[in-house]
């Protein structure tokens, strides 16, 4: 009889001092990455004439539907001001609109427009053309396993407080988006934009 087969190392999970060090390496790739491709939206946008803030609010409503300001800017994990500046310059555009949300009535939700709708939607054809270029050989588990690190990392840093420290005292401004709420947060989304200063 044949001893059972020893574990794979590699399978096995990793003692907190090896998994920060780690982790460690993603975040050091992280930002090179999020810088590339930040700076790659905005080399591409100019045929939809998108800023990255704008065409973050047309990913999350066009993924989830109909948001309010405060749902944006927390699965963004960005503050409610700028999400408040991005929806404003959005609706400005014609593409989203502020409707009713009977759960708060001083949170609109806001949503897409027909014309948001195809301006988003040619983005994203344009990209997905790009990706299938980045070859690799990655699988799906591959894949997978990415997300699931980043996830994991990204719910670590869930109790991080994005707002500045006056928004506690004044809440958010009242404009396309209304008041701060209170409902729950829509799953995480992706490819959060940096706060741009003005």
């Amino acid at each position: 009889m044949t001893d059972a087969a020893s574990p794979d190392p590699q399978q096995a999970p990793l003692p907190p001092d090896a998994l920060a060090g780690r982790l460690a390496e993603i975040f050091d790739l992280v930002g090179p990455l999020y810088r590339r491709a930040h700076r790659k939206v905005e080399q591409t946008a100019p045929a939809e004439g998108l800023s990255v803030g704008v065409r973050a609010v047309l990913d999350l409503v066009r993924e989830h539907g109909p948001m309010t300001v405060p749902q944006m800017g927390r699965a963004q994990a960005l503050s409610r001001q700028f999400v408040q500046r991005m929806v404003n310059d959005a609706v400005a555009r014609g593409l989203v609109e502020a409707v009713p949300n009977p759960a708060h009535q001083r949170s609109p939700l806001i949503r897409l427009t027909e014309t948001g709708g195809a301006v988003i939607g040619a983005v994203h054809e344009r990209e997905h053309a790009m990706l299938r270029q980045v070859g690799g050989d990655l699988t799906e588990a591959e894949v997978a396993a990415c997300v699931k690190v980043l996830t994991r990392m990204l719910a670590f840093l869930d109790d991080v407080d994005v707002n500045p420290p006056e928004t506690a005292r004044n809440g958010p401004s009242r404009s396309a988006g209304g008041d701060k709420e209170e409902s729950g947060h829509p799953p995480n989304a992706s490819a959060a934009p940096r706060e741009e200063r003005t």
